[in-house]
This record gives C-alpha cells, structure tokens and sequence, in this order.
C-alpha cells in the first residue's frame, strides 16, 4: 500500500523534535511541559542502558519527538545547569535525584518542633554540592518569640545561605522573597512536611498554587500534601518545584557542598601545621586553636566532623551498589544472547 503525500505530511506534523521540560516522573512515565501543556512521554529504549543519575529528573530540558496522538519519546537530556542528590534513606547509598537546573533551593522549616539547626545545614550542603542557591524560610515567625536568635544561628551555618524569617498568615517578611520570583527563574522547595511550603508558595503568589493542610497538634508534624515532586510554571514566569516532605536527609557524594558550606573550618585545616593533621594532639593545629579561642564552636566542627564521615560511608556503599548494578547489567545481556 503506497502512503499518500497527504499521509506523509500527516506523521510528519504527528511526530516532531521538541524541547520541553520535564514535569512529572512517576516510575518510567514522564509528563513534559511544552508551550503551556502537559505532554506524556516515555524513554527512548537506549535510556536504559545509562546510570541512573543520567535519567531525566523532573526540572530537566529534554528533546523529545512529539508525537500528538499519543505518548511522546524522550530522546536527550540537555545539560544541567544544576543537580540536586541525595541518598534515598539516611543509611544507604542508593542515591535519589530530586530536582535540575535550579536557581534557588528554598529549605523551608518552621520555628516550632521541626526546627534542627543539623537538618538545615545538610540541605545547605546538597544545595552547594547541586550548584543550587540555599535560601533558608523559617516559617510562623508569629509563633516565636525571638526569631532573630534563629536567623543569626542559621546565618552562622555557612556565609553562602540566605536566611528569612516569615509568617505567611500575616504577611510578615514575605516582601523579602520578591527578590527571588524573577521570570525565568527556577525555585525548589523542599523540608519537612507541615513546614508551611505550600503555604508560603501560596502567599507569595497570591494565588491557589498548591494544597495546603493542617499540622497535627500532638507532634507538630504535617501531612504529606505533595507525595511526589511537581514542576509548576507560575503567570509571572516564575517556576516551582515542590517536593514531598522529608525529616530525614543524608549525606552521600556532596563532599564539595559539604565542604562549601563550612569552608571557614576548610581555610583552618590548611592552616594547620601538618597537612595530615588529626587535630586531636599535634603541636600547631589551626582548628584546636580556633575552638579555644571561641572562634569556632565545638557543635559546628563536630556536625561538619559527622557530615563528612556520613557522606564518605554512604558514597563507599554508592560505588559497591553501582558496581553490582554494573556487573547485574552485563550478565542480563549475556543470557539475552544464550
């Protein structure tokens, strides 16, 4: 049977290469935002053969051949700007990856009982190590007597962190964050849920973006509003994304986030006598010295201590997985052929 020019143009106009931006990801179906909708695609079957830090996350611009009468197929994943990781539980090495190409990581933490100076500066650390801003909310500022003691220890975390304290319910430091919603601009939320996220995107918006609901009283601890991650493109040209609430988040290749964030505890350990200084009881060392003059506290070193040695043990458990993951693959392929 012989395709007609008619017929030809048809597929031809059904199936086009495009770029556009992924959305959604739930298992192996995508959503793509392209021109103001929401495409369905799946993966170009060679995706599978790459690791997996090298699938489309949401937040990615990916080429895709758009096909209009049913799922379209990714092809490529365009080059990333910004990546932000983290290990899927505190304990293993299996590593998720959560959001690309973001401008501004927004750790948002209410100042009630989810409040953790050691949570903050991990997210800190992820955004640093993601090449993502890290913008610190404290949210219910109303519900605080001295919010100022908070910013001013959150600010000591790292000189690269921007710290505001907000109550969305009375409009308190919201003026703040305008600075931040500048079309073609990228935001990424992400804390514990019940931390006020969608709230806050709701306030500063003033529109009806995200579901909101309420904390429980007996804990302080929300509900997962957002059970998977959203990419949502405002009217003002600004994008979210918004993430599911997490209490929990370990470290695991971020050594150079980890390292950006306390980069004043970097600059002493070059300064110490021997590079291979222990700091424990060598003469000369540059970080006993700043702990006893008061220029460094203890609680500081001591999270930066636990941090890195987390990180190393998780990107250890990393390579291991990765390498059975690796050795898994070429066995399949062999009994493919048998």
């Amino acid at each position: 049977m012989n395709t007609t020019t008619n017929e030809k143009n048809i597929i031809k106009e059904t199936k086009e290469e495009k770029t556009g931006r992924i959305s959604e990801v739930n298992k192996n179906c995508f959503k793509i935002t392209f021109h103001g909708e929401e495409i369905p695609a799946k993966l170009k079957g060679s995706f599978y053969e790459e690791d997996a830090e090298k699938l489309p996350v949401v937040g990615d611009y990916v080429t895709f051949l758009y096909n209009r009468q049913g799922d379209s197929v990714i092809l490529s994943v365009n080059e990333r700007h910004s990546f932000l990781q983290r290990p899927d539980q505190a304990k293993t090495g299996v590593m998720q990856y959560m959001a690309a190409n973001v401008d501004y990581l927004f750790i948002v933490t209410s100042l009630n009982e989810d409040y953790s100076y050691n949570r903050i500066a991990r997210y800190v650390s992820i955004a640093n190590a993601g090449g993502a801003i890290p913008v610190v909310i404290l949210t219910k500022s109303d519900l605080c007597s001295n919010p100022g003691r908070y910013v001013s220890e959150v600010e000591r975390i790292s000189d690269k962190v921007r710290v505001h304290a907000i109550s969305a319910i009375y409009g308190i430091g919201l003026d703040e964050l305008k600075d931040y919603l500048t079309p073609e601009t990228t935001i990424c939320l992400m804390g514990s849920s019940g931390a006020g996220k969608s709230t806050l995107i709701n306030s500063i918006t003033g529109e009806e973006v995200m579901k909101t609901s309420e904390i429980r009283e007996d804990d302080d601890k929300g509900r997962h509003t957002t059970t998977y991650r959203k990419l949502i493109e405002l009217s003002n040209g600004v994008t979210i994304i918004d993430t599911p609430g997490m209490r929990e988040i370990g470290m695991a290749n971020v050594q150079d986030g980890i390292d950006e964030t306390f980069s004043d505890i970097v600059e002493l350990e070059s300064r110490c006598r021997f590079s291979n200084c222990r700091h424990d009881t060598e003469p000369g060392c540059a970080i006993k010295a700043a702990i006893e003059s008061g220029e460094l506290s203890v609680t500081r070193y001591e999270l930066y201590k636990n941090l890195g040695r987390e990180n190393t043990n998780n990107h250890a458990k990393k390579k291991e997985i990765s390498k059975w993951a690796k050795a898994y693959k070429k066995i399949g392929k062999r009994n493919m052929w048998d």
